[in-house]
């Protein structure tokens, strides 16, 4: 019931009118973000995503609704991943939502009003296709934009733990594997991990492990430094441990770990110098 062609029409050819509405009625000193840009190139990058949004929002009065969101699906990836969108605070991107949803509450007035023998059981009907429709396009941005930033977050995460646990090359096979700042159970699994792949990569034979930077560490991240040590073992590395802090070595002492095949001394320079 909600499709009608000339309804269709007269939306299509009021669809830059639309845009260039919605742009000017932008309550800009009470919003953020791509909206209050003064970049000539960025309110004509907004006012092209705002246009295609109504060409494609349009043909809700011309097609199913199925196929009507298989074309539209596209157009709500690009705005959930686009940068200056995804720098604006999102209740500020769904107010504007909501403000083109009025918008075409008042052009379905505005046909009406031009076509008498319209129903008002078809007004209705059209008010309530809108109002359906553009709350799931809201849900489906909300969710897109989502699982950008969910993407984003764990390629920044799989950076920040590759950083956080370097191995350095040096010369003859060795390397060094300098660790800084708290150590919780996750980035120590993180660290056993990364180091395994970074010692076989680089084909290194003999690594050196200072923990000079480490103020403090739980039984369960001593268990895990004492797995890697273990694990660097098995695949043919020998191990070097340095600047072990009293506070360190006693917890190693009340789990019963044992470092009897993995030299020890007092600081980086001292393990460095007999390599």
């Amino acid at each position: 019931m909600h499709r009608n062609q000339g309804l269709y029409e007269f939306l299509k050819e009021n669809s830059y009118n639309l845009t260039e509405e919605w742009y000017e009625n932008i309550d800009k000193p009470n919003t953020a973000g791509v909206y209050v840009s003064n970049d000539p190139e960025l309110i004509a990058a907004l006012k092209k995503q705002n246009h295609d949004f109504h060409l494609h929002f349009i043909e809700l009065f011309n097609r199913g609704e199925q196929e009507f969101f298989q074309d539209f699906e596209q157009w709500i990836i690009e705005i959930a991943s686009d940068s200056e969108h995804i720098n604006t605070p999102i209740h500020y991107v769904i107010k504007e939502f909501k403000n083109v949803r009025n918008q075409y509450f008042k052009y379905v007035r505005k046909f009406a009003q031009k076509n008498p023998e319209i129903k008002r059981e078809e007004v209705d009907a059209w008010y309530d296709i809108i109002l359906k429709e553009m709350d799931e396009v809201i849900l489906r941005f909300v969710e897109a934009t989502y699982k950008y930033s969910q993407s984003i977050l764990k390629a920044q995460q799989a950076t920040i733990n590759e950083l956080s646990a370097p191995v350095i090359s040096l010369s003859n096979h060795q390397g060094l594997l300098p660790l800084i700042g708290d150590i919780d159970t996750t980035r120590a699994k993180m660290i056993l991990e990364n180091t395994l792949k970074q010692c076989s990569k680089r084909d290194i034979h003999h690594l050196f492990v200072d923990l000079s930077g480490v103020a403090m560490i739980d039984t369960m991240v001593a268990h895990k430094i004492f797995q890697l040590l273990n694990a660097l073992k098995l695949i043919g590395v020998k191990t070097t441990l340095s600047g072990i802090r009293p506070e360190i070595a006693q917890t190693a002492v009340q789990l019963g770990l044992s470092f009897k095949d993995t030299e020890i001394r007092t600081n980086l320079a001292q393990a460095l110098d007999q390599k």
